[in-house]
C-alpha cells in the first residue's frame, strides 16, 4: 500500500460506517468518460459540499489494490451497467493538495517538491522499473504505463489550493498549472491516464480568456450540468434524513436550503444539515468552514453598484451577475461582477443559470453576510440593519408613529437603492427596511390575493408566536385607503392555513410633503 498510489479504501470505508447519503450514481457519469477525449473532469464546489467525500468514493471504486465490492453493492451504482466493468480495475493515484499546501507552506519550490514526493512513492510500488534522475512525474508515470501495459486513474482533491494559498509567491501558480498541463494535456496523456478527476473551489484559471487546461470537462457551482444532483442534498434526501432522525424539515429548509444548482433548484448544504441533525440544533455552522472576513474582504472593495446589490439580496432579492469575465483567479477581482462570481464559487451566493441572477440562499449564509456588512466601513448600512430590528418590534406593538418615522428615515438615508417614486420602488424600500424580519418570517413581495396582489406579506416561521403581517403601500393616496384595499381584495391564499394573530398595515407616502403615514389594524 502506497501513500499516493494504491492507498486502499480506508477513507471511504470510514465514511460508510457513518451516516451516508448515496451519491454513487455519480460514478456512472465518470465511467462514461473513461478512455475517451472527455476523460479529464474537474468538479468545483464550495467547502463542505462533499468534494472530498466524492473523491474518496471514486478512489475506493477504481483502486485495483483493494476489494471494494462490499462498499458499493447496496448503492445505486451497483445496479448500473458499468459497475462490474470498472470496479477495482485501475492503478489509482490520490493526491490531496491541501496536505502539500500545509506541509510546504510558503515554499517557492513546492511544485518540484510535490513531484519528488509522489515519484518516491511510485518508485516503492514499482522498484524494478528504471528511472532517470532527470525524470519529472509525467516521465515516471509514462515509464510505468509502458512497462506494465496499465494506465492510471488520477484523482486530485483541492486542486486549486496551490493557486489560492500561494498566490503571492512568485511563479508558483504558473509552474503548478504548467505541471498539470504537461500531465493532462500533452500528447502522452492518453497513453498514461484512462481518467483524471480533480476537485476544488475555483474552476481552472483562464489565461487570455482561455482555460489553461481546456481539455477538462468542468462542472461548477455556476454550471454543474449533469452532476447537479451530486452537489448537495436534494429535498428528498433531506426528508429521508429528517424522518430517520425524527425531526421536521421546516427549520432545516430555512437554515440550509436555497441553493439553485443547475437544474436542481432546491439544494441543501450537506455538511450543515448533518451537523444540525446530529446536534439536534439548527444554527449557523458556516463559521467553522470560512469566516465572514472572506465576504467582508470582497464587499469592501465597494465597486459601483455592489453596496446596492448586497442590500437588495439581504432583503431577499436577486441581482443580475455576469459570471463570464471572471478569470478564476482570486487575485484578479476588478469589478462588481467579479466579486459576486467569487462569492458564488465560495458558496455565499446561489446562482440561477437561467436568469443569470444570484441571491443569498438561506438564513445560515444571511447571518454571515450581516456580520460581514457590520464589519465594513458601510456605516449607513450597518445603521440600517440595526434599525430594522427596532422597526420590527414597533410593528408588533402597533406603534404607527414609530413605524412611519422609521420608514421615512430609511428612505432619506444616503443609500441609493432606497430612493423611490412609485409604489413598486416603495416596496423595495420596505423590504430593505424590514431586513431583520427574515429572522422570524417567510417574506413574500407582490403576493397574489383573491382580487389582486398584497405588496408585502410576512408569514411566521414554524414555532414562532409572532403575528402574520400584511402590508399595503400607497403613493400619494390616503393610508386608510390602503387598509380598506386589503379588506376588499381578501387576504392572500398563503394565509388560509394560518390560525394565529394577524396585523394589517397600510403605509402611504405624500410626495409633496415627503412624509409617511402608517395605520396598523390588529385582527
Amino acid at each position: 500500500m502506497g501513500r499516493f498510489l494504491n492507498k486502499g479504501n480506508l477513507d471511504f470505508t470510514s465514511a460508510r460506517k457513518d451516516e451516508y447519503v448515496d451519491k454513487s450514481a455519480m460514478i456512472q457519469v465518470i465511467n462514461d468518460t473513461l478512455d475517451t477525449p472527455r476523460r479529464c473532469t474537474c468538479v468545483t464546489r464550495c467547502r463542505r459540499f462533499g468534494k472530498s467525500m466524492a473523491a474518496q468514493m471514486l478512489y475506493a471504486y477504481y483502486d485495483k489494490s483493494c476489494d471494494s465490492r462490499h462498499l458499493f453493492e447496496d448503492l445505486a451504482i451497483a445496479k448500473m451497467p458499468s459497475f462490474e466493468e470498472n470496479l477495482n480495475k485501475y492503478p489509482t493515484i490520490f493526491i490531496d493538495m491541501s496536505d502539500f499546501a500545509t506541509r510546504f507552506k510558503g515554499e517557492k519550490e513546492i511544485v518540484g517538491l510535490i513531484q519528488q514526493t509522489i515519484i518516491k512513492d511510485v518508485g516503492k510500488i514499482y522498484p524494478d522499473i528504471e528511472m532517470e534522475d532527470t525524470y519529472d512525474l509525467m516521465d515516471v508515470l509514462f515509464e510505468v504505463a509502458a512497462h506494465t501495459k496499465e494506465r492510471f486513474i488520477m484523482i486530485i482533491d483541492e486542486w486549486d489550493i496551490i493557486c489560492r494559498d500561494f498566490e503571492n509567491v512568485d511563479g508558483v501558480m504558473d509552474r503548478y498549472v504548467d505541471m498539470l498541463r504537461r500531465m493532462f494535456k500533452g500528447g502522452l496523456s492518453a497513453q498514461v491516464f484512462v481518467g483524471v478527476y480533480m476537485t476544488g473551489i475555483l474552476p481552472i484559471k483562464k489565461y487570455n480568456t482561455e482555460s489553461a487546461l481546456n481539455n477538462f470537462r468542468e462542472y461548477s457551482m455556476i454550471d454543474p450540468d449533469v452532476l447537479a444532483p451530486f452537489f448537495g442534498f436534494t429535498p428528498k434526501e433531506v426528508e429521508m434524513l429528517a424522518s430517520k432522525y425524527k425531526v421536521g424539515v421546516d427549520d432545516l429548509k430555512m437554515w440550509y436550503d436555497g441553493y439553485a444548482i443547475g437544474d436542481e433548484q432546491s439544494m441543501y448544504n450537506p455538511y450543515s444539515v448533518m451537523l444540525a441533525l446530529q446536534r439536534h440544533r439548527c444554527k449557523s455552522y458556516w463559521q467553522s468552514t470560512g469566516s465572514y472576513e472572506k465576504v467582508s474582504t470582497y464587499i469592501q472593495m465597494n465597486f459601483e453598484g455592489l453596496k446596492d446589490d448586497v442590500l437588495d439580496m439581504l432583503a431577499g432579492g436577486s441581482v443580475y451577475v455576469n459570471t463570464t469575465r471572471f478569470t478564476n483567479d482570486m487575485r484578479v477581482v476588478e469589478c462588481k461582477d467579479d466579486v459576486l462570481t467569487v462569492l458564488i464559487h465560495l458558496g455565499y451566493l446561489s446562482y440561477d443559470f437561467d436568469t443569470k441572477t444570484c441571491r443569498i440562499p438561506n438564513k445560515e449564509v444571511a447571518e454571515q453576510f450581516q456580520n460581514a456588512v457590520e464589519g465594513t466601513s458601510w456605516a449607513e448600512v450597518t445603521k440600517l440593519l440595526q434599525n430594522s430590528q427596532k422597526l420590527m418590534e414597533a410593528t408588533w406593538r402597533c406603534d404607527e408613529e414609530y413605524v412611519a418615522r422609521a420608514i421615512e428615515d430609511a428612505h432619506t438615508e444616503n443609500v441609493s437603492i432606497l430612493s423611490y417614486n412609485d409604489e413598486n420602488s416603495m416596496s423595495c424600500v420596505l423590504a430593505i427596511a424590514y431586513i431583520w424580519a427574515r429572522n422570524e418570517y417567510v417574506i413574500h413581495r407582490e403576493l397574489a390575493t383573491g382580487k389582486g396582489y398584497a405588496d408585502l406579506v410576512m408569514i411566521p416561521r414554524k414555532k414562532s408566536e409572532k403575528p402574520a403581517i400584511v402590508i399595503e403601500l400607497k403613493y400619494n393616496t390616503s393610508v386608510d385607503t390602503a387598509i380598506d384595499q386589503i379588506h376588499l381584495r381578501n387576504y392572500p391564499d398563503k394565509l388560509l392555513d394560518y390560525s394565529g394573530n394577524l396585523l394589517l398595515a397600510g403605509i402611504s407616502y405624500d410626495r409633496k410633503e415627503k412624509t409617511h403615514e402608517c395605520r396598523i389594524e390588529r385582527v
